[in-house]
């Protein structure tokens, strides 16, 4: 039987992770919640996720700093974790800026959710 496949999601919005987590959770991945990078870093030390959303706009550290500490982890499989951004300062950065830090892919603000769920599927069965 296939493992649960465990998404982290980085967002300091409660909306936006209780939808993420609803939406997410209903297609069988368990969820774990930061909401900040520093809270990301801090569970990376014992825990392993197979795809991290990551909200650029965070208070403490963002999302850009915080992709650039996991690429840099020693563990290779936890600096190798896809990220997913997910900002509503899309239009600020290129996806050349995103790749520049680790991310591998993105998705503006307001969520589509159909479309976050296709994007975790594709990257999770790469």
């Amino acid at each position: 039987m296939e493992t649960e496949k465990h998404i982290l999601i980085a967002e300091d919005s409660s909306v936006i992770q209780n939808i993420a987590t609803k939406v997410l959770s209903f297609q069988k991945f368990k969820i774990t919640v930061a909401k900040n990078g520093k809270e990301v870093m801090q569970m990376l030390q014992n825990q392993t996720f197979d795809v991290i959303l990551m909200d650029i706009t965070m208070p403490i550290m963002d999302g850009m700093e915080c992709s650039r500490q996991i690429r840099a982890l020693e563990d290779t499989q936890k600096a190798n974790i896809p990220i997913i951004a997910i900002t509503g300062n899309a239009k600020n950065y290129t996806m050349n800026d995103f790749q520049k830090v680790g991310i591998n892919d993105y998705m503006p603000k307001p969520i589509n959710f159909d479309l976050l769920v296709e994007k975790v599927k594709a990257i999770i069965n790469q």
